[in-house]
């Protein structure tokens, strides 16, 4: 038999999956209005969503909002900005945070994907040196990548800017 405060802990903790559950999904929400074109309405979710959870919140949030609101930048530095932001914030991520999003997850596999748009980043901004730096990262983790449709379309980004920046 459960204890009463036994009881109140299990209800606290499924209140707070729920919340992350509705945050991922806001920002999903956020991630489909970019996808259908309404870049503007997508960064005005995210930014409302950000200025929720803030720097301090929950390291998956962070990560994954930043991650999605880089994308919706016009401006190639403050596309810099946010994806540095969704790589800090990788950085605190544990793989048992992740896995209670997504059991099949892991830190490890973000990694290829962040130092590739930051690769990307310092290409557009000019900055082939510091490109190829985060461009031989997210090769050196690529290895995290799964055998899947996801992970062969980060190693051909890879391939792909390799090429661009002439090596």
């Amino acid at each position: 038999m459960r204890s009463a405060g036994g009881a109140a802990v299990a209800e606290e903790r499924q209140q707070e999956t729920a919340s992350q559950d509705a945050v991922m999904t806001r920002i999903g929400q956020a991630v489909m209005l970019h996808r259908g074109g309404d870049r503007e309405e997508a960064r005005n979710r995210f930014a409302a969503l950000w200025a929720e959870i803030g720097e301090e919140g929950d390291p998956f949030h962070r990560c994954t909002l930043a991650h999605y609101m880089a994308d919706t930048q016009d401006d190639p530095a403050e596309e810099l900005e946010w994806d540095v932001r969704a790589l800090q914030a990788a950085d605190s991520l544990t793989d048992a945070r992740v896995g209670a999003h997504h059991a099949s997850l892991a830190v490890r596999a973000f990694y290829p994907s962040l130092h590739l748009n930051l690769a990307a980043d310092y290409a557009q901004l000019g900055r082939p040196g510091a490109a190829r730096h985060e461009l031989a990262r997210a090769r050196a983790c690529a290895g995290a990548l799964g055998d899947d449709e996801y992970g062969d379309g980060i190693r051909a980004e890879i391939a792909r800017l390799e090429l661009e920046l002439g090596g």
